[in-house]
């Protein structure tokens, strides 16, 4: 009776022994066997697979966009320009997440600016005066200056790390206090044709939040003789997650003749036909827009089709009025924007059918926007008394921005008062949803959650010394355990509150 008390009691403190000893194991691995063999690794491989077998879904996120239009006749950025772009990009507090500027005539259009090889000088002073405004705004330097302009049909956006600043050694000081300042809003695309230019800018933050693809960029020469670049368009393509945006900007045929409308017509036509945005060889297998319209019904999200468009048209359209000159002049004089609208040539092209049928645009509620003296002055041009050296034009909302297709919210339409040109800038704020790829179902973690941390080699032959000594120690106690058979030993009889 003796001998069989001693085995159970032998049995029950090898059982605590072993329980106080054994290392945690939070994901359970150890129980995943069938007693034949370890099978922890196939353990492993099978979450691998069912995570990627989990059905994908979409959440949206709010994407704030500023559009803007600018023709500044020619004449090259200077600095103080930046009191201007302030105003003009409206930066506040409540910055739009991207700014997506169009300028028109950043180069005189004279012959050898047309016809000659392509001067990336004055697209990389935009850009430079343009990243100063909008990083310096928030005390955030633009680390990333533009060395070489983006002159390729086909730029892919290449995330880049910042440069590290050069700092003093008091700055050292407390570098550990405050954290490195980086640009707040970094550079995505830009394209230059002749005088006709665009430029994309994003929040840093959101660069490397979303999955950004697919930039790429185009451009329409439908000028003189149908093929030179004075007159056109410079177009950007680009997938933020599941959503595909175009953006157009245009420098439409001049004139207010009759019969001008038709040839602005005959060149949107031409933009919208001969715009095609390259495909890239190391993602054929995922597809994206190749037109401007194909951005209306492309989605990434599982390869299906459905109506999402983000597509946005701006610029110079160079439509004006049918009405007379003097009887336009007087309603300008009264500030009746609804009256003057009904003259409006874009606005009638668009009912009737004659171009941008379908496409949407805020209400005009400020000023004609063309044509000013250029004396510096809130004057238009021409009118009676008629001044010497001054072009006779009708003024005129030649500078437009409008967007097409359903998922798009128009927030404002402003225009802004700097003198620096003949056309005042004009701007619009949009709201738009993007598709944001995530799983669905509510199980689904992040896979550095589901596997174990694999242990570096000093924890492992610390963990082999900790198994050794234990059990040693446990053969010692047994040792003394069948030394003794009347069971004197103190704290034989255990629970796993351990001894009292």
């Amino acid at each position: 009776m003796d001998g069989e008390d001693h085995k159970s009691r032998r049995r029950r403190f090898r059982k605590w022994f072993k329980r106080k000893h054994k290392r945690a194991d939070p994901y359970q691995l150890s129980q995943v066997s069938d007693g034949c063999k370890d099978e922890s690794g196939d353990y492993l491989d099978d979450i691998l697979f069912r995570s990627m077998e989990m059905d994908p879904g979409t959440s949206t996120s709010e994407l704030r966009i500023f559009v803007g239009t600018w023709n500044v006749a020619g004449r090259s950025p200077v600095g103080s320009l930046a009191v201007d772009l302030d105003e003009w990009l409206n930066l506040k507090d409540d910055a739009a997440d991207m700014y997506v500027l169009g300028f028109q005539e950043i180069v005189p259009l004279r012959a050898r600016n047309v016809i000659g090889a392509e001067d990336p000088t004055e697209a990389r002073n935009w850009n430079q005066l343009i990243g100063k405004a909008l990083n310096e705004k928030f005390g955030c330097p633009w680390l990333t200056p533009i060395v070489n302009p983006i002159s390729s049909e086909n730029y892919h956006y290449v995330q880049v790390s910042e440069p590290e600043p050069e700092i003093t050694r008091e700055q050292s000081r407390t570098l550990h206090e405050k954290p490195r300042s980086v640009s707040k809003y970094k550079l995505m695309a830009s394209k230059k044709m002749v005088g006709v230019f665009i430029t994309v800018w994003m929040k840093s933050e959101l660069v490397k939040k979303y999955d950004i693809s697919n930039v790429k960029v185009c451009s329409v020469a439908c000028g003189i003789m149908g093929y030179l670049g004075n007159k056109g368009s410079v177009s950007v393509s680009m997938t933020i997650e599941g959503t595909s945006f175009c953006f157009v900007v245009a420098h439409l045929a001049s004139g207010e003749k009759k019969g001008d409308e038709g040839r602005r017509n005959h060149q949107v036509a031409e933009i919208f036909k001969r715009t095609s945005f390259p495909r890239s060889p190391s993602n054929d297998d995922i597809p994206h827009p190749l037109t401007i319209l194909g951005h209306e019904s492309q989605s990434k999200i599982n390869q299906i089709s459905k109506p999402i468009s983000r597509i946005f048209w701006f610029g110079d359209l160079n439509y004006r009025l049918y009405l007379e000159d003097n009887s336009a002049r007087q309603l300008i004089r009264k500030l009746d924007w609804r009256a003057l609208q009904e003259f409006d040539q874009l606005r009638m092209e668009r009912e009737y059918g004659g171009a941008f049928q379908g496409w949407m645009e805020g209400a005009l509620e400020f000023a004609p926007t063309y044509k000013y003296s250029s004396s510096n002055c809130n004057r238009y041009s021409g009118g009676l008394p008629s001044r010497s050296g001054e072009k006779q034009r009708t003024p005129a909302w030649c500078d437009r921005i409008m967007w097409y297709g359903k998922g798009v919210t128009q927030l404002s339409y402003f225009r802004s008062e700097s003198k620096f040109s003949d056309h005042r800038p004009v701007s619009a704020l949009f709201a738009t949803q993007v598709d944001v790829l995530q799983s669905t179902n509510p199980r689904m973690v992040s896979i550095h959650t589901v596997l174990p941390i694999i242990p570096t080699l000093k924890e492992i032959v610390q963990r082999d010394r900790d198994e050794e000594a234990s059990s040693t120690l446990l053969s010692m106690i047994l040792k003394d355990i069948e030394e003794s058979p009347t069971g004197n030993a103190s704290c034989i009889d255990i629970d796993d509150s351990g001894c009292s």
